[in-house]
Order: C-alpha cells, then sequence, then structure tokens
C-alpha cells in the first residue's frame, strides 16, 4: 500500500534555503512531508531531479477584466497555469463596472467557480463617493482579499479616482478588518498638467510619456497613501513602485511604527527606457512608467535587501489595437505578464548573483502573507500541494504560443534562464509544459485567513 497520492522529486527551493535531491510527499492535495535522498512510495511519482522545485506562484495585481470579450477569469487563469502561477489576485477594475459592491463581488465569485483553472482571490474597491463606503463591510465580508483604490481617474466608472477624504474614511473603516488597502499612487494634477504641456508642444512621441511622468507624480502620491495609513492605523500599500525613492518613503514610515508595505512589477526591474522602450514604444507604456536603466538597478538593490513584499506582473491583455497609436498618450497601459512573471524574475535574479530563495519569497511566500492567504506560497506541511516546475536552460519566449488572451509581449525573442516545465494545483497537474491539463472550474475562490 503506497504512503502518499504523489511524491515529486527535484531540487527544492525553499524561502531560506534549497534541498538538493529533495523530495515532496503530498496526500488529499496537501503537502505532508519533504526530505531528502531516497523518497517514500506514493501512487505516483514525478522525477524532476536536475531541475528546480518551488512553491506554486501567487501573482498579487492582475487585471484579467477590464476589456470585455477578450480575455477573463477563465482565459486569464489559463495563461496562470502555464507561468506556474497557481493563485492570484484579480483586480476589481472589471468592464463595465468595478467590483464595489455585494452583488458584483458575487457574480464575479460565480464566475470563478464556473471557469478558473486555478485559485482566484479577489481585490474589492469601492464607488466615488459616500454610498461606496456603506459596501465595505458586505466586501469584507463576501471575502475579498484586500482594497484597491487609485488616486487617478484612468477611467471615470471603471477605474475612478478617489478624493483623499473619502480615502481616509475608507482607511479608518477597512482598519479593523486587517485587510491591506492597496492604492494607484499617481498625482493626477500633476500628470494631467504635463500630459497637456506635451500635446501642446506636439510632444507625443514614445520618449514623452516619461517626461510626462516625472518620479515626483508618483513619488508625492505614495507619501500620501502612507500618511492616511498613519493617521488610520490601516494597512497602507502602494502597489506598483517604480522609484527607489517610493522605496526610501515606505521605509521611513515602517521604521516609525507604521504599517506600510510596498510592491513593485517585474517590469519595473526588467525593462528599461533605454534599451526597450526605445525599441518597443506603446507596448511598454505602464502606469507608471517603464524608468531609466539606472533606477531600474537601484529598485534591485531595495530587492536584495527584502524591502519589497512581494513583486507582481500587473498582467492586462490589452489587444495591439490599444497599443498602436504613435501618439504615445492615446495607446493603454500595461500589457501581458502573467506567463512571464517567474521566468522573467528568475532571470534577473540569477543575473546579478542573488538566491533562487528570494524569487519564493518575493513571488510566493510574500504575496501569501499579505493578503492572508494561509495555505499558500510554501512548500512544507499543512499547505496546499501547489507545485511550480522551472527547468534550467536558455529558452528564448515566443508569445505566439502564449495562453492568455494576446499574442504579443514585451519580452518577444527574451532568452530567459529558464522556464515552467509543469505546473501543479493542490497536487493535480494543470499544465504540462506545453499543454493545459484541467478543466475550467478546477480553481477555487480564495478567502483570506
Amino acid at each position: 500500500m503506497s504512503d502518499f497520492d504523489l511524491v515529486i522529486r527535484g531540487n527544492l527551493v525553499l524561502a531560506d534555503r534549497v534541498l538538493e535531491q529533495g523530495w515532496i510527499a503530498c496526500r488529499s492535495g496537501r503537502i505532508e512531508h519533504l526530505g531528502q535522498g531516497a523518497p517514500p512510495s506514493a501512487l505516483s511519482e514525478e522525477d524532476f531531479r536536475g531541475q528546480w522545485v518551488l512553491p506554486g506562484i501567487v501573482d498579487g495585481q492582475i487585471h484579467a477584466g477590464s476589456q470585455l470579450g477578450v480575455e477573463g477569469i477563465g482565459i486569464a487563469s489559463r495563461a496562470a497555469a502555464a507561468g506556474g502561477v497557481t493563485s492570484f489576485v484579480d483586480m476589481p477594475y472589471d468592464e463595465p463596472l468595478p467590483v464595489w459592491n455585494g452583488e458584483i463581488l458575487r457574480k464575479k465569485i460565480e464566475r470563478i467557480g464556473a471557469l478558473a483553472h486555478v485559485d482566484v482571490g479577489l481585490y474589492g474597491t469601492i464607488a466615488p463617493n459616500d454610498e461606496g463606503l456603506e459596501a465595505i463591510p458586505e466586501l469584507i465580508e463576501g471575502g475579498v482579499c484586500a482594497f484597491k483604490f487609485s488616486t487617478f481617474e484612468a477611467n471615470p466608472s471603471r477605474f475612478p479616482r478617489i478624493t483623499d477624504e473619502l480615502l481616509f474614511q475608507a482607511f479608518k473603516r477597512i482598519a479593523p478588518s486587517g485587510l491591506a488597502c492597496g492604492v494607484h499612487n499617481q498625482e493626477q494634477e500633476m500628470t494631467r498638467h504635463h500630459i497637456a504641456a506635451c500635446i501642446a508642444a506636439g510632444d507625443t512621441g514614445w520618449d514623452a510619456f516619461g517626461r510626462a511622468h516625472p518620479p515626483r507624480v508618483e513619488d508625492l502620491a505614495t507619501a500620501r497613501v502612507y500618511e492616511l495609513g498613519a493617521e488610520t492605523g490601516a494597512r497602507a500599500h502602494a502597489v506598483h513602485v517604480s522609484t527607489s525613492r517610493g522605496f526610501d518613503i515606505c521605509s521611513m514610515y515602517r521604521a516609525a511604527g507604521h504599517q506600510a508595505s510596498v510592491e513593485t512589477c517585474v517590469q519595473y526591474l526588467m525593462l528599461n527606457e533605454e534599451e526597450h522602450m526605445s525599441r518597443l514604444g506603446a507596448k511598454t507604456k505602464h502606469f507608471p512608467p517603464i524608468r531609466p536603466k539606472a533606477e531600474t538597478e537601484k529598485l534591485w538593490q531595495h530587492i536584495a535587501r527584502g524591502e519589497s513584499i512581494f513583486v507582481s506582473s500587473d498582467h492586462v491583455a490589452w489587444g495591439l489595437e490599444r497599443k498602436s497609436d504613435p501618439n504615445i498618450f492615446k495607446n493603454a497601459a500595461g500589457g501581458p505578464g502573467l506567463e512571464t512573471l517567474l521566468p522573467a524574475f528568475w532571470t534577473g535574479c540569477s543575473e546579478r548573483g542573488l538566491p533562487p530563495s528570494l524569487v519564493v519569497r518575493q513571488l510566493c511566500r510574500g504575496p501569501a502573507q499579505h493578503f492572508g492567504l494561509g495555505t499558500k506560497g510554501a512548500l512544507a506541511p499543512g499547505f496546499d500541494a501547489d507545485i511550480t516546475i522551472l527547468e534550467p536552460g536558455q529558452f528564448k519566449y515566443d508569445p505566439a504560443q502564449s495562453l492568455c488572451g494576446v499574442q504579443w509581449s514585451a519580452y518577444e525573442g527574451r532568452t530567459f534562464s529558464a522556464r515552467v516545465a509543469a505546473t501543479f494545483l493542490r497536487g493535480e497537474l494543470v499544465y504540462d509544459g506545453s499543454r493545459l491539463r484541467n478543466k475550467p472550474g478546477s480553481g477555487r475562490y480564495l478567502r483570506p485567513s
């Protein structure tokens, strides 16, 4: 009689060390034991010796529903499985309306149950008025993992600006729950002033975007987020910091005893203005913008010191028709990233001599703890058997093979030092390195523990 349902062999990457020639023993979708040397018997054994075995990746920031008819939870979760992502937390800014009340939340949970290939947690948000505050309790009761707000209006209905006073009131109401208050950190008046000045001068090429969004546009908004958190006692979180100064501001508030946290996205580490935006233009347009190479290298120093709570993709599947206007300001911001988050970040760490365990801390343990996903993010007894296998080597990325809603990428032709060879969700193979293996509805809705 076999001791376990599944044994996986390989080099186990933990948050503090690597167990070479290790094994993981799983039963009923959970990890029960791990060790080195000869493994115990099991109904099924998967031999990945010579490859890296990681906890399933937790992508803490994606946008699956920003454009009707392009992606949604089902297609995004296919891409997640192909990228080694076994859990993601979806932003609330869906088309036509964001997740700002209990009814919309319940309908989205139903879609997860019917369509998801991996596990999904959800952000909630509020309407830009006092009625929005009244919906906060039902969103918390409904199981959102965190709240998301914006200090900039990207869209008046789908992605509205929340005023400072309303943000303050929201922070106060959310603080007792312990959920994080994530904020898109961008000064609206400054941004619009700079954009108007560029357009008036006929300055609308790719390089105008960085000039219209200098670091102060982001850093001043970041400081406001943390000050509101300090006054209300809420967990204040800046969701996509692209400047070294943003990390310094967060460290100041943390040192003063406040619950401040910071996150960056892989594109701010792996892309830069000189090498990539100059060549790819609007394909690399993001909010905030891709920064010069000198700034990206400063961000890596903060990553190496453990100052980022996690790294995310900020994935959104815009079609190229939304990224092809010669006027940079008329293009959508963001791009696909679920399938490249892990190989890109792994490659960046390898190039800088940073240890594999750092990848687990930034892509697995950090986001799982931030969102209260108590059985995710670690290879440890009692945790879900969410496991990602990375094959080392030299692999040129081809977005034509992508499982997401679009087949383009700013990483097209980029050589990564690893590729996803397999993805397991609660002990079941969901991606075998080339094709999806599970059915829609296999994923579950994740509530914070």
